[in-house]
């Protein structure tokens, strides 16, 4: 009998806003390849590189113009290997058409999903050696694109041309000389996979996006969380990453008319975009809350646990499973906006309210596994950058705390919530 086949997502990026408006790590010089946001990019291709969670024979990806003013005009889209740096296997390079269309516009505000794509050069979608291989994903702007929906801290190089050069599908490096650690109008990629398989979406600000983890060598909470899964033998689960970088859980709010904030619309606020609008989602891993209590937040406890109450019930009623996290300390942060005995006193009081029954279907404890009991801040061990090598921040764990968050969760407890 044949197996019963349904779209799952395996990647995910959260749009946040119009470059520049963000805080990627270690962003390489952008002036040859993009100089002008509101220009934007100019009959130039991108080479944007993922990861993708699980794989199969045939795919599809959503190409996104979240935040543009005008119509984006793209051409000669489609998916390869990624062999290395800007490179990519040509013999795996296979065409996206879009209702059967090489030239696809999209409109501002829209995304667009892809036809599927099948990739007849793979023989075993199964294969261990498929773990954590990285796809490119190719396609051209034909004009100015205007200004660029991105998410910022991609914590992966990506590549783009120069203006006026064409080189989507081309194999070689030196096509794309221009190198970024960001993603640019792209936001989600699908495989089609039998059907027990399941999305589990961490959702969330940069102590999910991986502000202070390493660079170009996955080590996110979420990125560890997928590795436990797969080690475990649970190769139908995909860990989707929707964390966004200053994200705060009840602010800004689409009523309030901003636009302009780094750190995007509320988490409340973009629950259908970046969770409901993605494929196979069982379980939500929600971990925020940080933002909403420095100084660029609303520092209202009532506030930000009303809203979300308000996210938790939307999401129960898609009828995904909801977990929640703990906040790990900020306190003594020397990041401006952070480490005031205010901000911690909210974090501490909105710790003890999310551990109230019913609020959550599960609880999971970041503040345990990251905090120096003295202190009262995050404990020395995890307090690194892991890109650096420098000292940390006081409010961003690097991978060993990202690393003890990340095995803390209760994989049997986890995945029952996907079936």
């Amino acid at each position: 009998m044949a197996t019963s086949l349904s779209w799952t997502s395996v990647w995910a990026a959260s749009m946040q806003a119009a470059w520049p408006l963000g805080s990627p790590v270690a962003q390489p010089d952008l002036s040859r390849a993009l100089s002008d946001p509101d220009h934007g990019l100019e009959n130039q291709s991108l080479r944007m590189v993922v990861t993708p969670a699980l794989w199969g024979r045939q795919l599809r990806l959503r190409l996104c113009n979240t935040f543009g003013d005008r119509p984006l005009h793209i051409r000669g889209a489609g998916i390869a290997l990624h062999l290395g740096g800007g490179a990519i296997e040509s013999t795996t390079w296979r065409a996206a058409r879009f209702a059967g269309q090489d030239a696809v516009v999209i409109a501002a505000g829209a995304s667009l999903w892809s036809d599927a794509i099948t990739l007849d050069w793979l023989d075993d979608p199964a294969s261990l050696l498929l773990r954590g291989r990285t796809l490119a994903i190719d396609w051209h702007i034909d004009g100015a694109s205007g200004p660029l929906s991105w998410h910022a801290k991609a914590m992966t190089t990506s590549y783009l041309s120069l203006p006026g050069v064409r080189a989507a599908g081309q194999p070689g490096a030196l096509d794309f000389p221009c190198s970024t650690t960001s993603w640019f109008l792209v936001d989600a990629l699908d495989m089609m996979l039998p059907a027990d398989s399941a999305a589990i979406v961490a959702f969330g600000d940069s102590l999910t996006d991986g502000t202070h983890t390493t660079l170009n060598s996955p080590d996110r909470w979420p990125d560890l969380l997928q590795r436990r899964l797969w080690q475990a033998g649970h190769a139908n689960l995909a860990v989707l990453n929707a964390g966004i970088g200053s994200n705060q859980i009840a602010w800004p709010r689409a009523l309030d008319g901003q636009t302009g904030w780094r750190g995007g619309v509320a988490g409340v606020e973009r629950l259908e975009r970046d969770v409901l609008s993605l494929s196979g989602v069982r379980t939500v891993i929600w971990l925020e809350g940080i933002n909403d209590f420095s100084d660029n937040g609303r520092r209202d406890l009532d506030l930000v646990l009303a809203a979300l109450r308000e996210g938790v019930q939307r999401l129960r009623a898609a009828g995904l499973q909801v977990w929640g996290c703990t906040l790990p300390s900020a306190l003594h942060s020397w990041r401006p906006g952070h480490g005031s005995a205010l901000q911690d006193g909210l974090r501490r009081a909105f710790n003890a309210a999310i551990r109230t029954p019913g609020l959550f279907d599960h609880l999971l404890d970041f503040d345990a596994v990251t905090l120096d009991a003295v202190s009262g801040g995050l404990a020395a061990e995890v307090d690194q950058d892991s890109t650096t090598g420098s000292r940390g921040d006081g409010i961003h764990p690097g991978r060993g705390g990202q690393l003890g968050m990340a095995q803390t969760i209760d994989l049997s407890a986890l995945v029952a919530t996907t079936r």
